[in-house]
């Protein structure tokens, strides 16, 4: 499990270096007004169905499902399972892009409905929504492509298919903004452009694995495809609450003053750094390999896995969390502070950053949580825990965004990730599903510690320093952070909180 969270966060940090690039970009650009506003939400929408059908509950009902036929019944009943949910899922999200591209003027009533308060920006929203909605499509048969890979036990592909989203929006903000109207347009075409070749990228990488998929094969009901729409429909909200949190989070933010959108994603791309790279990482290894485990009656080492991926994150997320909320200005000056983005911009959108923080660990272990679910095929109670957090999470938008504008917003979201991860965690040890084990009793309190001596650590640092925006402040922001690192991981390690010959052996492991 550890190469595979290796290969998956390598993949995934390169791919979110990417993405600062791309954003730094998009800043020095759009800044923060009423066009990027207008882009971020057209963005919004079909990442959200992306990751609720794609990467949330198809692969949480899918790559189980196909880790079972895979072992029981061989290669060829896995491949037959994958093309058949490869045309059930084209036919429905056809349907739905053109449906969502006709209604669409209605649609973004209810995704900004206060955008209708300015019709230039209400009507810009949904020209863009337009040309970046096929991009559902696309991507969602992405995510079915890569659960094959995942299940196959092939990493690499599908973690590296974003670096291309990345690549193409920033070619198209350059190549194609002279030629349409506003550079937003240029950017809807670069996501578009971006879905064709991230699906052709994995569907090679799947025929190089042996298994090429017809992703048109003939449409039928076979009861393992049965089993796997009954566990979708939960799993819609069991593995997608955070982002059903976060469209909450778009929808109150629309009511708010001009630029509270942008702040919210700008800080949300930001925070998505240490997600993306731990919570997909140890997820997306984790899913399959319970799921493996637990059908070949392996309980043991089931419960050793989840200990290990609840540690890894904890090693990783707790001092993340702790440096993005002491660096937040800085962080922010040095990434987008140019152009359009000027210092009141970073520091508004520092305070955002500031509270996803709080949440970030909570948000990691959700995603370590609910495969242990998922892998049992039990969608049924990570929804019911999904939807108590959802109205958690509007009620407290509602409270907040009074006193805090949109740092109230991204608190909420904080704090619904907690209830969410914490109400997951007591109903896995609840059902002896998840028992702490020595070693992680022993490491966490530790870790902690750690973290706590990285941050007052940082903090020095930060003001004998002084990083700000501009090449300057790239180059000692991250001297800060290397710095903060090594005083991290040197606490841990006399501390006991972690080990690093683990880590040695591991990546020997690897290289041999």
């Amino acid at each position: 499990m550890l190469r595979s969270i290796f290969t998956v966060g390598a993949w995934t940090m390169a791919s979110r270096v990417l993405g600062f690039l791309r954003d730094m970009l998009i800043a020095s650009k759009l800044g923060a007004g009423p066009m990027a506003d207008a882009f971020f939400v057209a963005l919004k929408l079909p990442n959200l169905f992306r990751r609720l059908f794609g990467e949330g509950a198809f692969n949480a009902a899918f790559v189980p499902a196909f880790a079972q036929a895979l072992t029981q019944r061989g290669h060829a009943a896995a491949q037959m399972l994958a093309e058949r949910m490869a045309m059930l899922l084209s036919l429905w999200l056809t349907l739905l892009t053109v449906l969502g591209m006709v209604f669409m003027p209605w649609l973004m009533q209810v995704l900004a409905p206060g955008f209708s308060n300015d019709p230039a920006k209400f009507q810009l929203a949904v020209e863009l929504t337009r040309i970046t909605f096929p991009y559902l499509l696309l991507i969602c048969l992405t995510a079915l492509v890569s659960g094959v890979l995942n299940g196959l036990g092939k990493f690499a592909a599908a973690a590296a298919a974003p670096i291309f989203f990345n690549l193409l929006s920033m070619i198209a903000l350059f190549a194609l903004a002279p030629f349409v109207a506003t550079p937003a347009h240029a950017l809807a075409w670069g996501v578009t452009l971006s879905g064709i070749v991230q699906l052709g990228f994995v569907s090679w990488a799947c025929a190089r694995a042996g298994m090429a998929l017809n992703l048109f094969h003939a449409p039928k009901l076979p009861p393992d495809v049965r089993m796997v729409l009954r566990r979708m429909g939960p799993g819609l909200i069991g593995a997608g609450v955070t982002q059903l949190n976060l469209a909450i989070d778009v929808i109150i933010a629309s009511f708010l003053p001009a630029g509270a959108v942008s702040y919210l994603y700008y800080a949300d791309r930001v925070a998505q750094l240490p997600l993306g790279v731990i919570g997909a990482a140890v997820a997306t290894a984790l899913l399959p390999l319970l799921a493996r485990q637990i059908h070949a009656g392996q309980p043991l080492q089931a419960h050793r896995s989840i200990n290990r991926a609840i540690e890894i994150s904890l090693i990783l997320a707790v001092p993340a969390a702790v440096a993005l909320a002491v660096l937040a200005l800085p962080i922010l000056e040095a990434l987008f502070q140019r152009g359009a983005f000027g210092a009141e911009e970073a520091r508004l959108t520092s305070r955002a950053l500031v509270a996803y923080s709080v949440g970030l660990p909570a948000f990691v272990l959700v995603k370590v949580f609910v495969p242990g679910f998922f892998a049992r095929g039990d969608t049924a109670t990570p929804v019911k825990v999904g939807i108590c957090c959802v109205v958690l999470n509007l009620g407290l938008n509602l409270a907040l965004m009074g006193p805090l504008l949109h740092v109230g917003v991204a608190l909420s979201t904080s704090l619904a990730a907690w209830a969410n991860a914490l109400t997951l965690a007591f109903l896995l040890a609840r059902r002896g599903q998840l028992v702490p084990d020595r070693r992680l009793r022993r490491a966490a309190p530790r870790l902690l510690g750690a973290a706590i001596a990285m941050g007052a650590a940082l903090m020095a640092l930060a003001w004998l320093l002084g990083p700000g925006p501009g090449l300057r402040g790239v180059v000692l922001l991250g001297l800060v952070c290397a710095l903060g690192a090594l005083v991290y991981f040197g606490a841990a390690q006399l501390s006991g909180g972690l080990d690093l010959r683990d880590l040695r052996r591991m990546l020997r492991r690897r290289r041999s």
